[in-house]
């Protein structure tokens, strides 16, 4: 089968989240590179990033605290400042190869409606974790993905940053995956074995992603 459409995550796929989990930093009151650093070990241990607040303020739950950010005036935040600087020309690039478009991602509704204003034109799916009641790495969410998309599973490549949040459920859903070497957890598992040998291509840029399809497409004639 060709691949004719490309869903993509968000959080450091399209998204710097640099500058976030910054501000998360700030909200718990701690110096943004310890917070980062603790970050980093999280992960690197295979644990949940959710984790990371607990090292600092035990019994702390995450969707209360977006709700405390909200009312205080410091509500959760992404712009077009925070876009990689690849995602638009490669957007553009695929959407005139004729590819059909997506974005989905574990999101919050309000990080779905920012979604929805900076890509209204440019792709023709975008939809989140709160949107559908799943989340990955559960395949129920890539199930819903593969119910919006006018294609069959194995005519679909689902691009992210991590082996097991995207890679791992994507191939299980009968797609192709495509892994984007930056953002913390690409760079913690970038050398290993499931990172080399799991995903149908591994890419730097997503500008990357035009050519690298359309010789797979060639190959599979």
């Amino acid at each position: 089968m060709t691949i004719r459409a490309v869903v993509f995550d968000v959080g450091e796929c399209l998204v710097d989240e640099t500058r976030e989990y910054g501000t998360w930093a700030d909200w718990l009151g701690v110096p943004r590179h310890t917070f980062a650093a603790m970050f980093g070990a999280v992960i690197a241990q295979g644990r949940d990033y959710r984790e990371v607040f607990q090292e600092f303020r035990p019994g702390f739950d995450l969707y209360e605290q977006r709700q405390a950010r909200a009312d205080a005036g410091r509500p959760e935040h992404f712009d077009e400042s925070d876009l990689y600087p690849d995602v638009r020309p490669a957007l553009a690039r695929l959407r005139a190869d004729g590819l059909w478009l997506g974005i989905a991602g574990n999101q919050t509704v309000r990080a779905g409606g920012i979604l929805r204003d900076l890509f209204t034109d440019d792709v023709d799916l975008i939809g989140t974790s709160d949107d559908w009641g799943a989340s990955k790495p559960d395949l129920d969410f890539f199930v819903r993905v593969a119910a919006a998309v006018p294609f069959a599973n194995d005519e679909i490549l689902y691009v992210g940053d991590r082996v097991d949040n995207d890679l791992r459920p994507g191939k299980l859903a009968g797609m192709h995956t495509a892994l984007i070497h930056r953002g913390p957890w690409a760079t913690i598992q970038w050398g290993s074995e499931e990172a080399r040998n799991l995903p149908t291509m591994r890419i730097d840029k997503l500008t990357e992603l035009p050519e690298l399809i359309a010789k797979f497409n060639a190959s599979a004639h």
